[in-house]
């Protein structure tokens, strides 16, 4: 099972492996889902209202699957831009079609996008080849320096086999943007931040959180949401969406009144991974144990090998020698590369040397079903965006 480890210092895990140098989800972001329902589409309107909140960034959809939504276009981003806005694309990705689903990413980068919003889901659980023919497709056609956040499910101890390793390893998105929707997941914003946190930092993305606009936040919790995002080191919040901001008497007031400080963070809990652990996270930790020099096999499962790894690993490293992948182990293992592994429905157990480039079959906890969707299926059905 995963578990909450030690206390560790955000800084120690959370460097920006691959970021560039200028992020551009920092400071306040709003997403826009249907132009039409955000000022009425109005790129003049859309530029007074953030300049009048303090939105430094505006994330509008560009693209569902294979389809391009023309909202996006050239002429809205240059207007929007011309404001002093940055404009950011996001994307739906489904899984079934990776490489046309870059194409689509693509195109909105061609539009003049400042970087691209990758929200992939539940559709891709399991789908370890296609989250990285799709990120592989997509960085030969913007480049490997392109800005790219994904935007995903954030309780990865939910989802043991969705491809968090792929979307936040070398060549896919360099920011993670956790949906971290308290209301819809039930619980409170200290306790979405800390579950959220602990199964993220792990993956070494600056973490951007996104928060929610509908469902009823008080004020009260829009900005202690805030003022925690800042005391977790982020850069930057972002919010769903610019339609619930000016639905409701707090949206737009609470993302941008004055935020006090909570004083200062030094630590927070990581998740552990231990024996018996199946999961995404059990595949980035045995990744980092091949580029350390264990030949052993990246499967999702937390097995005797991978045990026995670790524990030469700890040995190796002057820490106690328990087998557990906890605050002090992720610390010294987060120091190695990932491993490059090009994943394939049929191939080989580890043959090579660490760093060598491997061709290895899609894990065993790729199978593995989620325990269930922390958030419902936001803005289908909430009669504002649509």
């Amino acid at each position: 099972m995963l578990v909450a480890s030690i206390v560790l210092a955000i800084c120690a895990l959370a460097s920006p492996a691959g970021a560039v140098a200028s992020d551009p989800l920092a400071g306040r972001g709003m997403w826009i889902w249907y132009l039409s329902a955000s000022n009425h589409g109005r790129p003049g309107s859309i530029v007074a209202s953030a300049r009048r909140y303090g939105i430094s960034t505006v994330i509008i959809k560009s693209g569902d699957g294979t389809t391009f939504w023309s909202q996006f276009n050239t002429r809205l981003v240059s207007r929007l831009r011309a404001g002093g806005l940055r404009v950011c694309a996001w994307q739906y990705v489904y899984g079934r079609h990776p490489v046309a689903e870059a194409s689509i990413g693509a195109a909105a980068v061609r539009d003049g996008a400042n970087c691209l919003v990758v929200d992939a889901e539940g559709e891709y659980q399991g789908r370890y080849i296609q989250a990285q023919t799709y990120f592989r497709s997509l960085r030969r056609l913007v480049g490997a320096t392109y800005p790219v956040a994904f935007a995903g499910l954030p309780y990865v101890d939910y989802h043991p086999g969705f491809p968090y390793s792929v979307f936040l390893g070398p060549g896919g998105a360099q920011y993670n943007a956790p949906q971290m929707y308290w209301i819809d997941i039930g619980t409170s914003v200290g306790q979405v931040f800390a579950h959220t946190y602990a199964f993220n930092v792990p993956y070494g993305r600056p973490i951007a959180p996104i928060g929610q606009l509908y469902g009823k936040p008080t004020i009260s919790q829009i900005v202690r949401f805030r003022a925690l995002s800042r005391l977790y080191g982020a850069a930057g919040v972002s919010w769903w969406d610019w339609a619930w901001a000016g639905a409701t008497r707090t949206g737009w007031r609470s993302v941008s009144r004055p935020v006090g400080s909570l004083g200062a963070l030094r630590s927070i809990l990581v998740a552990a991974i231990r024996r018996r652990a199946r999961g995404d996270l059990v595949v980035w930790a045995q990744e980092h144990l091949i580029s350390a020099g264990y030949r052993i096999p990246v499967d999702g499962a937390f097995g005797p090998e991978t045990v026995a790894a670790v524990k030469g690993f700890q040995r190796r490293h002057g820490l106690s020698a328990d087998g557990v992948v906890g605050g002090e182990t992720w610390r010294a293992l987060l120091r190695y590369p990932t491993a490059l592994v090009r994943w394939t429905r049929r191939g080989a157990r580890i043959a090579s040397a660490a760093g060598s480039s491997l061709t290895m079959p899609v894990p065993q906890s790729a199978s593995l079903p989620g325990r269930r969707n922390e958030i419902a299926p936001v803005g289908r059905a909430d009669g504002v965006d649509g």
